[in-house]
């Protein structure tokens, strides 16, 4: 993925497309905004940047945790060669499929389900992301990732959260590097903040 290729696509997708609500009109904004349910849609230069950071191929394998909108989704959906997506909430993930078989992505697998444990059946993945903010690294999607694999992810308290590139080395070890201050949604589920 070029970075001229991806700048593009960013350009280009509309995201008002991903809304059905009050702030649809507000979508060419860089904010992050409501979609029900106490989710959020993030604001697209966040989406941007991660997905930059993912380095994505066509020849790569996603798992994305928080389908969401499925704006992400898209992106991930247009850059690499397949895409599960995992999101908890049935509404969304059903608004989510209808939208992006619209823009004609058949290249996504969607579950409905609890997301901090990923998708173990198709595993391992070369590049995981998730979209809701965790209070530690959940340990089945170190595991599900691909020696040589990077992945996205929020870590941190309710309030602030560290975005985190993590990446699990040819011979399993792995690191991680603190990239930006976020503020996600919760992510729920098992591995989400302990109660």
């Amino acid at each position: 993925m070029e970075r001229e290729e991806l700048y593009k696509f960013f350009k280009s997708l509309d995201r008002s497309l991903f809304m059905d609500n009050e702030y649809k009109e507000y979508a060419h904004c860089d904010n992050a905004f409501p979609i029900g349910y106490g989710q959020t849609i993030s604001q697209p230069s966040l989406v941007y940047s991660m997905t930059e950071k993912l380095k994505l191929d066509k020849d790569l394998k996603v798992l994305e945790i928080g389908t969401g909108s499925g704006y992400q989704t898209a992106f991930l959906a247009e850059f690499a060669k397949e895409v599960y997506t995992v999101e908890i909430i049935r509404e969304l993930s059903l608004k989510a499929q209808e939208r992006l078989k619209k823009l004609g992505y058949d290249n996504v697998k969607f579950k409905i389900g609890d997301g901090s444990q990923g998708w173990p059946e198709h595993q391992p993945y070369d590049r995981i992301i998730v979209t809701a903010a965790a209070g530690r690294v959940p340990d089945p999607l170190v595991e599900q990732l691909k020696p040589g694999g990077r992945m996205i992810i929020p870590v941190g308290e309710r309030s602030i959260q560290n975005l985190l590139l993590i990446e699990k080395k040819d011979d399993g070890t792995v690191v991680q590097e603190n990239l930006e201050p976020v503020v996600f949604v919760e992510l729920k589920g098992r591995y989400g903040w302990d109660r």
